[in-house]
């Protein structure tokens, strides 16, 4: 597995790289990859990182599992690649967004614009095998992820976390709510947003407030 992350990330996870659950998931992704055809691309594995350095993070947004329809998934949660139809959750978010502070849709789903600004967009589990939801799920990169969670709780202060359904809750419990500020609410995806747990959720007028409060820039949703 291609293990070119971020430096200011390789710095504050050198120590999960060297743990046997670590080395275990490395060697099962890389057998995936010699054998399936698997998401995202291996050189993306780690965008949320090189896109979003440690010292840059100023809101934390918790997805599950990369898509795993062909050419979606580049490492990015809820986002996909340039030229690629938005996914069901993806239009939910910018319905919300336009809703909430009248920002139209924009024309590609590709979140590198958010990640750029500051967004960590972080899938709990990293890959996944193409057509198979959760095919790499209880492999290792739960407890990766996990870490970094932690991290960002102890090091750092005031980061908005962003926890969108029932699984980014569970996952967020330990955040040091004294030191960052998290904001709830249901899944984007269709079944969650039309039985009314997703829209009027306002989590994107609320982040820039937080943002300003803290003297820091806006986010360009």
């Amino acid at each position: 597995m291609n293990l070119h992350i971020h430096p200011s990330w390789k710095e504050e996870l050198i120590e999960e790289f060297d743990k046997e659950y670590f080395q275990n998931l490395t060697q099962f992704v890389e057998e995936e990859y010699d054998a399936h055809s698997c998401f995202p691309d291996e050189h993306q594995i780690f965008n949320a990182f090189d896109h979003c350095p440690f010292e840059d993070v100023k809101v934390v947004i918790l997805g599950q599992d990369p898509y795993h329809g062909v050419g979606q998934a580049n490492g990015l949660c809820f986002s996909v690649q340039d030229a690629i139809a938005m996914p069901p959750s993806l239009i939910n978010i910018f319905k919300e967004i336009k809703a909430d502070i009248g920002i139209p849709f924009p024309e590609t789903g590709n979140l590198e614009r958010w990640a750029s600004q500051g967004i960590l967009l972080l899938n709990a589990t990293l890959t996944v095998r193409a057509r198979e939801a959760g095919s790499h799920q209880k492999k290792g990169w739960e407890s990766f992820t996990d870490a970094v969670i932690g991290t960002l709780s102890r090091k750092r202060t005031n980061i908005i976390f962003l926890l969108w359904g029932g699984y980014a809750k569970k996952k967020g419990a330990k955040i040091d709510t004294a030191k960052h500020h998290v904001l709830t609410a249901g899944h984007p995806s269709p079944l969650s947003a039309n039985r009314g747990y997703w829209f009027g959720n306002k989590h994107f007028s609320q982040t820039n407030a937080l943002l300003r409060s803290f003297g820091e820039k806006e986010i360009v949703w």
